[in-house]
């Protein structure tokens, strides 16, 4: 082999040596080979090769190897590689290999059925497809899983292949002429196969080709054929059940359309009950994957048929029935969830007016479901009842079960609002009320016999909280005094009582007599060691504080005693919770005690803050300082208060004090980015919290911002930079003019720093400097459009959006579209500045706009076209569109010619003359005449063409060519 290369050619010893040394080879010998493979593959040669392994090569691995290449040849190279006068042969010799392995291997028999598939897209004069492939295979049993399989694999390629290169046009045509026109011949096939003997009747290749062309065969055609018995029968087969089923399941969800497929659903819904009977069966034999596969059908036909189960709900009531006993006889959950869905949309419609009959009738189902649900949440039973791992230790096991569980409650939720909250409360507190009466005599503080039982309502009372009003005076009365005696000394149990608690606060807000003993047992579960306990117990108290503010007002100073002494013990996040709730306590104190409460509360922290800055030496006490700032950032957040304009803010007087031991912190640790963050994101809420009353520190703050960014390079400083911009801008009231021509002053600083620094580095490595910046960009454009567009910086800036648009990655993208599409609108008459009366300043700056464009608009053009059609997100598809739109709208003629030149650019064999002639054609057919409304045409020719562009693009060996987007110089 030649190892090294290709020196000795792409022969057929060579490629399968290099496929050995894959196997065996060291890591360097390996990666020589994976280079050499991959060069082979895109050869000329590869086409030979593949061949001789295919037709003499006894290893399975080689040969799919070697039909995995072929496949990938026909998709990329077809066009370019092998003249059309040669595609006859090609297709003859991919079928005599079918022919060959037509009993086996199976993965390189269906690699081929996809090469010939792919190749009977592009071959556009072969139309007698399936008449060649089914003579050339011939009619003897090994030849019909080949021929079968080709059914499966044709209509998946011609609608979900992503790489054809034929026009829309074409691809249409010849999509009609593969599917549509073979749709009859392809079910009399299947018919036929079917009839033929016993063991194609339940042959699971059968159900798969029928399951395949349903997307082209009418399913009433299918329904009222043989076909659905075989399905139907499949089902009774364990070698078919799987298969079967799904194919039934997708012929149920072609019906979804339920007011056209009216006679189709009649005829199928007696069949779909008849298996009914299988239910009990194969939950009995323990059969799992049987068991689900049988409900999966039931759940896609309520899925698509749930309208009529409330539009005729005695008529769809067994299929409803159907659906709740595959959740009561689910014992170990491993089929309820494919039911979610149903019960959710069949709630959807039972709860409208036009369906309170079908409600009535079904009020009992949805009765029988919450019982079901309430058993089906409990944690599995343990021998001993203080053993809490109940899962032998596999926590991942552990946590789908949590999950399923809160999917469950989702379920609850469905029935309680069919049923009614006070009726589905009711059910929850009996069961509570069943617990007490069978085990509660039995509990001690050391045990509690099966504490599911009870934990199970718990945990639904907690998901039914949103849906409870707050002045529910019939059951929840009888429900909290009982929760607050939950023993304490069971984990699951306390968890569970705490997390109701939190849930239900703005209940208790509206019955104060109930907080006192549901804040004691929540405070109380702070003593414990268990973190789980800890982080529900923040939460809720986080919640008590948030909805019962008022109520705890006058406990102000008392609760800084506890939360100083607490918050060492909690993890970050439960700290975050804690905090924010004392914060929103104090800020609703009277004002003139916010200064005196935010120093009782915060100088604790400051000092923890220093003493931690300290001791940071290493990354892990770094991250803790870091968190440790979101905790002031809490307290910047939520304790607001009012203030008259002409007098100091107590909250920014506080702050004042802080910020220079911040500043202080930032200069020790600027090459530490998550402090860096930290603290900006702090100061950017002080701007957005108190907004002109920061103005006392503005300059020191912006300075630090300045200095920040200057240093550490970091995007962080930038987007609290644009917190400033917006709040002091020239609109606003209370701000004087030197201010704004300071802050104006301070962002071309910041946008100078970043435009050398896109000078001197490539956007792919400063993806989020490039995001914050245009987002920046965003709001300076929004709010100082007078000063920005006549800059010396407004060209430069242009011109470093047009080269981040060259990136891959969505949010810089994004960014970047964003800010040209804004300042597109300053060249028109509706600029994004609306408000703003620009005067005789208007014109100037359309002038401005304009003349940017006609300098800068073709290498505009080319990136956002390259994008779309090749390296933008998904995502960003509709901002370049609107760019598009935007510069058809300012220069119609300019851009065409543009977009002309551009397509001409694409690389060699993407697209044809004739095709990039057809779309300008069509293109300046609609900009004749000065119909605005024609530009909307435009747009989707360009996102037509751009989508189909991308759809059969092949990516060039060797860069984008003259696409690839010039670097960005910046020279200021």
């Amino acid at each position: 082999m030649a190892s090294n290369g290709a020196a000795d050619g792409f022969t057929t010893p060579n490629v399968l040596q290099a496929m050995l040394t894959m196997r065996s080879g060291d890591s360097s010998t390996k990666k020589a080979a994976m280079d050499y493979l991959q060069k082979f593959q895109k050869s000329n040669e590869a086409w030979t090769t593949t061949m001789s392994i295919l037709q003499g090569s006894p290893e399975a691995e080689a040969q799919l190897f070697a039909a995995t290449t072929l496949k990938g040849k026909i998709t990329y190279d077809l066009a370019t590689q092998i003249p059309e006068s040669e595609h006859a042969a090609l297709r003859n010799q991919i079928l005599v290999l079918l022919k060959k392995f037509a009993s086996g291997p199976k993965p390189v028999r269906v690699q081929l059925c996809v090469c010939l598939a792919i190749l009977a897209i592009q071959m556009q004069s072969w139309k007698d497809v399936l008449q060649t492939v089914v003579g050339a295979l011939g009619d003897d049993v090994s030849s019909h899983a080949c021929i079968l399989d080709f059914l499966r694999v044709l209509p998946e390629e011609v609608t979900e292949g992503r790489k054809i290169t034929l026009s829309e046009e074409e691809l249409i045509q010849r999509t009609s002429e593969l599917l549509a026109d073979n749709a009859n011949e392809v079910v009399g096939l299947l018919i036929n196969y079917a009839q033929s003997s016993s063991a194609a009747a339940t042959n699971p290749q059968l159900f798969e080709c029928i399951t395949s062309w349903l997307r082209e065969v009418p399913v009433s055609v299918v329904v009222n054929s043989p076909l659905l018995d075989a399905v139907i029968n499949g089902l009774s087969n364990d070698r078919s059940l799987q298969t079967a089923a799904e194919c039934l399941g997708i012929i149920c969800r072609e019906t979804r359309d339920v007011d056209d497929n009216l006679e189709t659903i009649q005829a199928l819904l007696p069949k779909v009950l008849q298996l009914r009977p299988r239910i009990q069966a194969l939950a009995d034999e323990e059969d799992v994957e049987g068991f689900k596969a049988i409900t999966r059908v039931f759940a896609d036909a309520g899925d698509s048929w749930v309208l009529l189960c409330a539009r005729e709900p005695q008529h769809f009531r067994p299929l409803v029935d159907t659906l709740l006993e595959c959740c009561a006889r689910d014992k170990e959950r491993d089929v309820i969830h494919y039911t979610f869905n149903f019960w959710y949309e069949l709630k959807q419609y039972l709860t409208l007016d036009h369906y309170i009959q079908a409600r009535v009738q079904l009020l009992d189902v949805y009765s029988k479901l919450v019982d079901i649900l309430l058993k089906q949440l409990e944690y599995p039973e343990s021998d001993d009842p203080n053993e809490f791992d109940l899962f032998d230790g596999d926590r991942e096991q552990e946590e789908k079960f949590r999950e399923f569980r809160h999917h469950m409650g989702d379920t609850m939720k469905d029935a309680c609002q069919v049923m009614g909250t006070t009726e589905c409360l009711t059910k929850v507190h009996e069961a509570i009320k069943i617990w007490r009466e069978k085990f509660g005599g039995q509990a001690t503080e050391s045990a509690v016999p099966h504490w599911q039982s009870l934990e199970a309502p718990l945990f639904a009372l907690r998901a039914l909280g949103r849906l409870v009003d707050k002045e529910e005076n019939i059951v929840l009365p009888e429900i909290m005094p009982l929760l607050v005696q939950i023993p304490i000394n069971n984990e699951k149990l306390r968890f569970a009582a705490i997390m109701v608690f939190g849930r239900y606060t703005e209940w208790t807000s509206a019955h104060p007599d109930y907080l006192q003993p549901q804040l004691s047992y929540v405070l109380a579960s702070f003593q414990t060691s268990s973190q789980e306990i800890l982080r529900a117990a923040a939460q809720s108290f986080k919640y008590f504080c948030v909805d019962c503010k008022h109520l705890l007002g006058p406990q102000a100073i008392e609760l800084q005693g506890f939360y100083n002494s607490i918050l060492d013990t909690l993890s970050d996040h439960s700290k975050e919770d804690l905090t924010e709730g004392v914060a929103t306590v104090i800020s609703v104190q009277k004002t003139e005690d916010i200064y005196s409460l935010l120093k009782l509360y915060c100088d604790p922290l400051v000092q923890r803050l220093m003493t931690k800055a300290n001791n940071a030496t290493d990354d892990a006490s770094k991250l803790e300082l870091a968190d440790h700032i979101n905790l002031l950032t809490q307290y910047v957040q939520n304790v607001v208060p009012y203030w008259p304009s002409n007098s100091d803010n107590p909250a920014v007087r506080y702050w004042q004090e802080v910020f220079p031991i911040l500043a202080t912190i930032l200069d020790n640790f600027i090459e530490f980015v998550p402090i860096c963050e930290r603290i900006c994101r702090c100061w950017r809420f002080m701007v957005i919290s108190y907004r002109t009353a920061i103005t006392p520190l503005l300059g020191p703050l912006a300075n630090k911002l300045a200095e920040g960014f200057a240093k550490s390079k970091q995007g962080c400083f930038l987007w609290a930079s644009s917190a400033i911009l917006r709040e002091f801008s020239e609109d606003r009231e209370h701000v004087e003019d030197g201010v704004v021509d300071s802050i104006y002053g301070f962002f071309e600083a910041q946008a100078t720093n970043v435009l050398r620094m896109m000078s001197d580095i490539a956007p792919i490595d400063l993806p989020d400097v490039i995001e914050d910046f245009y987002r920046l960009l965003i709001d300076a454009l929004l709010y100082y459009p007078q000063r920005l567009i006549p800059s010396a910086l407004f060209t430069p800036i242009f011109q470093a959006a047009i080269s981040a648009l060259s990136l891959e990655k969505q949010e810089p993208v994004s960014a970047a579209l964003h800010y040209i599409r804004d300042l597109l609108t300053y060249g028109g008459d509706n600029p994004a500045s609306s408000s703003q009366q620009f005067g005789a300043v208007g014109p100037q700056l359309r002038q401005h706009v304009r003349q940017l464009l006609l300098s800068q608009g073709e290498a505009l053009i080319k990136q956002t076209l390259a994008g779309m059609m090749i390296t933008f997100p998904r995502d960003c598809f509709s901002d370049g569109s609107g760019v598009l739109l935007g510069m058809f709208e300012l220069l119609p003629a300019e851009t065409s010619t543009w977009v002309d030149r551009t397509i001409r650019m694409l690389p060699a064999g993407t697209i044809t003359d004739a095709e990039a002639n057809k779309l300008m054609a069509k293109i300046n057919e609609k900009l004749q005449g000065g119909d605005r409304s024609n530009l909307r045409h435009v747009r989707t020719l360009l996102q037509d063409f751009t989508n189909t562009y991308r759809r059969r693009y092949i990516a060039p060996r060797d860069g984008l060519g003259m696409l690839e987007a010039a670097r960005f110089h910046f020279e200021g």
